[in-house]
């Protein structure tokens, strides 16, 4: 019985082992969504050189100007979609499977893979979603025709409401690294005032 037990244990424990799928799948997600982002870039690259022709005047001009900006917004909205995937498919496979020693020993691991738990996983791409959706506001920002002062209205109302989001995330950041700083301070003055804490109620 107790064999079994221990088989059963191992099994269920190997099984985590599923979640590769999910790595790789993000991996190569993030892959295409690269090439698709640089794909774009080599295109709008192709347009800046149109739009140093002097002959380009006029409604053509501002035209194409439009058309450049919204392929650069989208560009870099790919770009933050693929950092996602990427940070979804390393975070899960620290969580799930084992430590990446390589990248622990470059300098970018503390900024980058500081997934201790669904919590921080969950943070890290919130925070990255949030700035998808700005930047997905801002490309249709660009499209809008304001033909009346409540369409300005609505626009400031939305960039108010994107700085009170960047706030909030920043605000949550904040309180969160100031917990974790008073729950590891083991400086001498706080040891101290938890012995006489212990003093007292003794």
């Amino acid at each position: 019985m107790k064999r079994l037990e221990q088989l059963f244990e191992n099994a269920m424990w190997n099984s985590r082992r599923m979640v590769l799928l999910a790595v790789v799948s993000s991996l190569l997600l993030a892959f295409g969504a690269f090439c698709m982002a640089t794909i774009d870039v080599i295109q709008v690259l192709g347009q800046v050189f149109s739009y140093l022709n002097l002959n380009l005047v006029g409604d053509a001009r501002l035209t194409m100007r439009e058309e450049i900006i919204t392929v650069i917004v989208k560009a870099i909205d790919t770009y933050l979609i693929a950092s996602i995937l990427l940070i979804f498919g390393l975070g899960f496979y620290e969580l799930f499977i084992k430590r990446i020693e390589k990248a622990h020993e470059t300098d970018a691991a503390p900024s980058l893979l500081s997934v201790h738990s669904f919590d921080d996983l969950k943070d890290r791409m919130a925070k990255l979603i949030l700035l998808v959706l700005i930047t997905e506001y801002f490309q249709y920002a660009i499209k809008l025709k304001f033909t009346k002062a409540l369409d300005l209205l609505y626009l400031a109302l939305g960039i108010l409401l994107i700085g009170g989001a960047l706030y909030l995330s920043s605000y949550t950041k904040i309180k969160d690294d100031t917990t974790k700083g008073d729950t590891n301070d083991d400086s001498p003055d706080s040891r101290e005032v938890a012995a006489q804490k212990l003093k007292g109620s003794a």
